[in-house]
């Protein structure tokens, strides 16, 4: 089916009171999870509502900033399990990540939310690097799989079907290059809302 036809047919279902996720699922055959899981990013053509925050050794205008004499905040680990969940991600000035790591790593690290160099860590705290990197962490999906499917996030039920649709065949198409076997790793793939059922997009035998 078509992606833009398989949106559509997730916005027949009930519509719920809040904006559901959109979701690509893509399920792998011929893939040693223990040895070729992935750990990467992908990126999409159409940002996602994210609300990010940054550690930074002076306050930006573009982010919420967590400054070195903010770190005193939290102490305990409830207090960084909140800040954790306050945001989708996180993004730092270089010199600053080892101190990150050192306060924040034992929480962000399994929560997938550490900055990282593919997406979130600038070199300095210029306009217009923070500007280019916020940009590129709301196109920015992170891809982490312990089992014989991926399922990421790609876009909010809000957004155009068009740009749905880009996201979802765009996130599919870098998922297969990431594959050790490419298309040959690929089952099947499908989308669906938070609450819906998934729908077939491609189907392979």
């Amino acid at each position: 089916m078509e992606t833009i036809k398989a949106i559509g047919e997730l916005r027949k279902e009930r519509k719920r009171k809040f904006d559901q996720s959109v979701d690509l699922i893509v399920n792998l055959k011929n893939f040693d999870v223990r040895r070729e899981a992935l750990n990467t990013f992908i990126f999409v053509p159409y940002g996602l509502p994210r609300k990010l925050a940054a550690f930074f050794v002076k306050r930006s205008k573009l982010v919420d900033t967590i400054t070195e004499e903010d770190f005193v905040k939290y102490k305990e680990l409830k207090d960084l399990k909140k800040l954790a969940k306050k945001y989708d991600a996180f993004l730092a000035v270089a010199p600053m990540m080892g101190k990150v790591a050192t306060k924040f790593g034992r929480v962000f690290g399994p929560m997938n939310k550490m900055p990282s160099p593919l997406a979130g860590i600038v070199p300095q705290e210029s306009d217009e690097m923070v500007k280019a990197m916020v940009d590129k962490m709301k196109k920015a999906i992170r891809v982490k799989n312990k089992e014989m499917s991926v399922k990421v996030c790609v876009g909010k039920e809000s957004m155009k079907d068009e740009e749905l649709a880009a996201n979802v065949d765009a996130a599919a198409k870098e998922l297969e290059k990431k594959l050790p076997r490419g298309r040959d790793n690929v089952k099947d793939v499908l989308v669906k809302f938070t609450m819906t059922k998934p729908v077939v997009v491609v189907e392979r035998k």
